[in-house]
């Protein structure tokens, strides 16, 4: 069997995944749907093919010998989208680790790569592949060669040897570049002859073989207008042919040893957890088995540290002493292990470590509740890793933790938020010097109490390098004042709860699922013929061919009826308002109504969500198990759901309060700029006050469409977006969204001047802070990499903004919190998402709460701009939004 030997088409295949996926981005705001499309291709390929070797070739600049032969050559297209081009060094960062070869010349285009590896690897015996989109490879398969065609974006690819090309297209493989020459290509801007298409261009191959004997024997066309567009155009038929051959004897020597597949594991590890591929970093070991596994390349891993059987206490006189002793030294680290992932699921054993002795005490021990006596003293600092496990511990013990808590995690996240895990021996290495592997092979190692037991030890030995860093990088206050009350507001949110109504979820289930049954009635019946609806290709027959709709949009395999074209369809039938109607309803069935029975807690009867206060590099919290910041916000989905969370027994109200615009309020103080300062303090509607200036109309002659667009710049420009972001939000040209953007900026020159003042403190210091401290590290900021650095800038635009929103609805928290407390009321929060806080009120508290809520929220800190709280109560969350 000959060798095999693939080469991507890395500029084609990066450009196919960027727009075939969705925008995605992480939690840092890095763009990464170009990468994960691309790097889901590849590790396809590596598992269906198997190859040998690979390659990947990429474009280097537009300037080539074509456009010097002819100017107009891609001319028309448009500069790459910044969410596009900062993606372009992340994948060549990711094939580096892969240890793949990455090939680009100045002068040449990756086409041309590809075909002089081609033909010097088969010209060898090897089996070449080539994986592209672009069909003008075509013209390089051989005996030897074949042609992997991407469809459906990147998801398949179509296998197209010589008869696959000559059964499809028609052509031998070297008539495609005389088909070229005849059509043109209108996508690289190749001129051809005007009036021949590709029909037409087939047609006179299959008569005179090629484009030359076709000059050669104008006469004998068939057409009179034919035969005078290629009389005058022939000199240009010509050119077009030689735009469209590509180069096979570029200088670039094809040696097997030089397109090895050597991936570094750690290396690729690392970038898949940056690029929050989770999926893939589970599976990275299976992925890269044996043979793609360099065993030079990784260094052999140091000697696993060995970890001692545990000293286990158990009864109440041994507890004591530990408890005595840690009050004689002041301090104690403690490690809990948790019994399971539910806030409600206590802990299985503990950890302690006092004065250099360390021991375990597992939760079914006669001293268990003597060990949260020690845990409830105020007199004895107690360090510890993840401290909300104790603080949810305690509450369900019905104890209080001690006043004076230091949390190894939390501080490890603030001081380095971008991280995406902060594993005790990677934190020994950072901040002790002392580099440890833990024993591999053991996936319940952490639950284990020997594990516990080292890793109380070491959160001890950690605090003062901790601290003091802390202090060094002026996050001492951030982390006292904010992060580390959050700590047992959230564990009460979570221990807390919130009430499902599972009478109304399963009769909103029937209910939706009788609705749904007989919208697939109606919708058979409009049809006239039954059919699966939610086959795209069935659907669009019968909405198109059937029915004579109007096309909105064409893919690759048909007609699109996505929810875009249906949207832009309504009315014209009533067969799409049931359509519509279908779609909504059994997305809500199966996304929300279906999962949240599971869910449901069999004793509280309440759902308990997990927060997640170390996430997100900005500060936002997170939450999962479910997560209740992806409940629609603005929809009738949305509305539906929230129809389902009610106050609990002893409760007879939901309250909500949502901070109005904060963000935008957080820029007009940051920034300074008067018109912003002017519009909140007057309680202008920003959107509409903004499309006043950008468009240059009064306010009261502001349309809804203009309103809708200023909002979308407004909060754009918080996120740093570019024209293409901006044009794929509001459905405008690059050039419009280019004009919005310039426009607000020439009228609010004050965030302009901020942004530039913030990009440049990024590159002198190397990191932006928040009101309040919080900083993040641009490694990037000064890279000699457009792309890096301008990923990085766009970053240090909006985390200051983003940070300090997030930080304040934390402040809003510990005060809503406080307040209930102080006061001794029943009342308590349940839920933060996004910028909205949930509470379970009681009917005799409702108006003193709602009071207590927005003053809290309104005085949290104090901005040159008013901070608004709207807060409203209902029967149900939906009630109260």
């Amino acid at each position: 069997m000959p060798q095999k030997f693939i080469i991507i088409d890395g500029s084609s295949l990066v450009h196919r995944a960027f727009h075939a996926l969705p925008m995605l981005r992480t939690a840092g705001g890095l763009y990464t749907n170009a990468v994960y499309g691309f790097t889901t291709m590849l590790v396809k390929l590596l598992a269906d093919y198997k190859p040998d070797y690979l390659a990947v070739a990429f474009d280097k600049g537009r300037v080539t010998f074509r456009t010097e032969t002819y100017q107009l050559y891609k001319a028309q297209r448009q500069a790459t989208p910044g969410e596009l081009s900062e993606q372009f060094p992340l994948i060549r960062e990711l094939l580096q680790a892969l240890g793949i070869n990455t090939i680009e010349e100045q002068g040449y285009e990756a086409d041309d790569i590809i075909g002089t590896l081609a033909e010097k690897a088969s010209s060898q015996g090897y089996e070449v592949f080539i994986v592209t989109g672009d069909r003008d490879a075509l013209q390089l398969i051989s005996a030897n060669t074949k042609v992997l065609l991407t469809r459906k974006g990147i998801s398949e690819v179509e296998t197209i040897d010589t008869a696959a090309l000559k059964e499809k297209y028609g052509l031998a493989p070297e008539q495609v570049v005389d088909l070229k020459g005849l059509m043109g290509d209108s996508s690289d801007n190749i001129p051809g002859v005007p009036g021949v298409g590709e029909k037409t261009a087939g047609k006179l191959l299959a008569q005179f073989g090629s484009l030359e004997n076709v000059l050669d024997h104008i006469d004998d066309v068939s057409g009179k207008k034919l035969q005078e567009n290629l009389r005058q155009y022939s000199e240009q038929a010509v050119l077009s042919k030689k735009l469209a051959t590509i180069v096979r004897d570029m200088a670039i020597e094809f040696s097997p040893e030089a397109f090895g597949i050597h991936p570094v594991k750690p290396a690729v590890k690392e970038l898949f957890a940056k690029f929050e591929f989770k999926t893939l970093l589970a599976k990275v070991d299976s992925l890269f088995p044996g043979d793609y596994t360099s065993g030079s390349q990784e260094a052999a891993p140091p000697s696993a540290l060995q970890l001692k059987p545990p000293a286990v206490v158990e009864t109440d006189d041994e507890i004591a002493a530990i408890h005595a002793e840690a009050k004689r030294v002041g301090s104690v680290s403690c490690y809990p292990l948790s019994a399971g992932h539910s806030p409600l699921a206590g802990l299985s054993g503990m950890a302690v470590t006092c004065a250099e002795t360390t021991v375990y005490v597992p939760a079914e021990a006669e001293g268990w509740g003597s060990l949260f006596d020690l845990l409830a003293d105020n007199s004895i600092a107690l360090v510890t890793y993840d401290s909300k496990k104790l603080y949810n511990a305690c509450r369900i013990k019905g104890t209080i933790i001690g006043t004076k808590v230091m949390d190894i995690l939390i501080a490890a996240y603030l001081l380095d938020p971008t991280a995406t895990a902060y594993p005790l021996e990677a934190l020994s290495e950072k901040y002790l010097g002392q580099a440890i592997l833990l024993p591999a092979g053991d996936k319940n190692l952490t639950a284990k109490p020997e594990y516990a037991c080292w890793a109380s030890s070491l959160t001890g030995q950690l605090q003062q390098a901790i601290i003091a860093e802390l202090a060094n990088s002026g996050l001492n206050e951030l982390y006292t004042q904010i992060e580390m009350p959050l700590v047992k507001v959230l564990s009460a949110m979570e221990v807390n709860g919130i009430k499902v109504d599972r009478n109304y979820l399963k009769e909103m289930a029937v209910d939706i699922a009788g609705k749904v049954d007989q919208l697939v009635r109606e919708i058979y019946s409009l049809a006239g013929e039954e059919f699966n609806i939610n086959s795209t290709k069935q659907l669009g027959v019968i909405l198109f061919e059937k029915m004579k709709l109007p096309i909105i949009k064409k893919t690759k395999t048909g007609y699109s009826t996505d929810a875009e074209v249906l949207e832009k369809l309504a009315g014209q039938h009533p067969l799409i308002d049931k359509l519509l109607e279908y779609r909504l309803l059994t997305k809500l069935k199966s996304t929300y109504l279906d999962g949240l029975e599971g869910i449901i807690h069999p004793e509280s009867g309440r759902i308990h969500t997990t927060f997640n206060q170390m996430v997100t590099a900005t500060g936002r919290l997170s939450s999962s198990e479910p997560n209740l910041q992806n409940i629609p916000i603005r929809s009738d989905i949305g509305r539906k759901i929230r129809e389902l969370f009610v106050p609990g027994e002893g409760y007879q109200y939901i309250m909500s309060a949502d901070y109005s615009q904060i963000e935008l309020r957080v820029l007009a103080h940051m920034a300074g700029d008067a018109s912003l300062l002017e519009a909140f303090r007057h309680n202008q509607d920003i959107h509409t006050r903004t499309a006043a200036e950008v468009f240059g109309v009064a306010m009261k002659d502001v349309t809804a469409e203009m309103r809708a667009r200023a909002k979308a710049v407004n909060f754009g420009i918080v996120y740093g977006i570019s024209d293409y972001g901006l044009a794929r939000d509001i459905g405008v040209s690059r050039k419009e969204a280019g004009y919005y953007i310039d426009s607000y900026f020439a009228k609010y020159q004050g965030v302009k001047r901020y942004i530039d003042e913030v990009v440049a403190g990024a590159h002198r210091d190397g990191y932006v802070t928040t009101l309040f401290g919080r900083r993040r590290h641009l490694p990037d900021i000064n890279s000699s990499n457009f792309n890096q650095r301008s990923f990085a800038e766009r970053t240090a635009m909006n985390t200051p903004i983003q940070g300090a929103a997030a930080d304040i609805i934390k402040i809003a928290m510990n005060k809503v919190y406080d307040a209930l407390i102080a006061e001794g009321l029943r009342s308590r929060l349940l839920l933060q998402v996004h910028d909205e806080l949930v509470l379970e009120v009681t009917a005799e508290e409702l108006n003193h709460v709602a009071l207590l809520v927005n003053q809290a929220m309104e005085q949290a800190v104090q901005l040159d701009v008013p901070l608004l709280a709207e807060v409203k109560t209902g029967r149900n969350w939906a009630q109260a939004k």
